[in-house]
This record gives C-alpha cells, sequence and structure tokens, in this order.
C-alpha cells in the first residue's frame, strides 16, 4: 500500500468499497503452490463472501486456508501536463486498491443464496432488476450446485485511494478534466467524489 496515510480510508469504507468494486482476486498459498481465483464478492456483518466453480482448481484447498482478497477500482496515468503549473511535477498514476486477509471457510447453501441475493441487490439496474424468483426453483437449484462458496473471516485490512489529494484544488480539477477528455469518467466521478466528501 502506499505510504501517505492521505490516501488511507478507514477500514468500514474500504470494506463498503470492496463489496461496491464486487470482483476480488483471492489468492491462497496451497500444497500444490501460490493459486488464484477470481470472484465476485459482498460483505455480510463484517465478512466477505465469494463464490466460484465447484470444478475451479483452487477449491479443494480454499476451506481453512488464509487467504488474501484483492480488488482493484478505477485506475489510470496521470500526465504532470494536467496540473496547473507542471513544471516541476513528474506523471504519476491514481487508482483505489483494498487487500483483505483472512481465514476462508466453506458455507453452506442457505449462506451461498444469501450471497447470491445480496449481489443481485448491489449490482442489478435499478430499472427491472433480476432476482432469483424470476428463475424456476429447480433450475436454480441445479445452477447452485455447480459453484462452492466461502467466507472469509476478516483479520485485516488494507487500501489505497490515491486521488491527488496530496496536490492542490487547481491541480486535483486539472487531472479531473484530463481524465474526463480522455473519456475515463469512472476516475474522474471517483475524484469528483473525494472533492465533495473533503
Amino acid at each position: 500500500m502506499h505510504p501517505d496515510p492521505r490516501f488511507h480510508p478507514e477500514t468500514a469504507v474500504l470494506l463498503a468499497e470492496a463489496e461496491r468494486i464486487g470482483f476480488a482476486h483471492v489468492f491462497a498459498a496451497t500444497a500444490d503452490g501460490p493459486m488464484v481465483v477470481h470472484a465476485p464478492v459482498t460483505l455480510h456483518d463484517g465478512a466477505l463472501r465469494f463464490h466460484v466453480s465447484r470444478a475451479n482448481r483452487i477449491v479443494r484447498h480454499l476451506d481453512g486456508a488464509a487467504v488474501v482478497a484483492s480488488l482493484a477500482g478505477p485506475q489510470g496515468y496521470v500526465s504532470a501536463n494536467w496540473y496547473a503549473v507542471p513544471g516541476d511535477q513528474v506523471p504519476t498514476w491514481n487508482y483505489q486498491t483494498i487487500e483483505i486477509d483472512g481465514i476462508a471457510r466453506e458455507i453452506d447453501a442457505a449462506a451461498l443464496t444469501e450471497q447470491l441475493d445480496r449481489l443481485a441487490a448491489v449490482h442489478e439496474p435499478r430499472e427491472n432488476p433480476w432476482d432469483r424468483t424470476k428463475v424456476a426453483p429447480q433450475a436454480f437449484a441445479k445452477q447452485l450446485s455447480g459453484i462452492r462458496g466461502f467466507e472469509i473471516t476478516v483479520n485485516a485490512v488494507r487500501g489505497t485511494t490515491k486521488l491527488s489529494q496530496n496536490k492542490t484544488p487547481a491541480d486535483r480539477a486539472g487531472v479531473i478534466a484530463g481524465f474526463d477528455r480522455r473519456g475515463r469518467s469512472d476516475i474522474a466521478a471517483l475524484m469528483r467524489q473525494a472533492s465533495e466528501d473533503e
């Protein structure tokens, strides 16, 4: 993580952002070597849940494993030319990252179903959202049998949200405008929100 404390949000903010981002790389050291699985994640009473295909090679290693879930939000290259006075500045990178350490435990079908429902509640569009009542129960049960769910008991959360907080308001405005010109509305919006929250 970046050493500047201005770039380190509080744990509760990082966990909420992890759920908003919604997709993690989950790393584990296994007897077969280091492995990673890419999985959708949700937050449940301070724990992080995810699910993966039952056939994924990492599945047999996950229950009881120490894992690191790594999530990345918007990111982008910052040209020094975007600053109000670029002459004494250098390019950099703005980004949002979160790391969550913990122990993974397999969850039962009820908790897995709850995780799937939460995923839909967080990520479905507000107009005509999907939910599992739109699927026949036997079809849902068949789909559920093809995945395995896990919950990470969180031991540590680290994160960096580097959005030019160490720059002047004029420099930040220039960076936002630069991202807008490059069609990077995702990171420009994150920067605008961070400026409003100050």
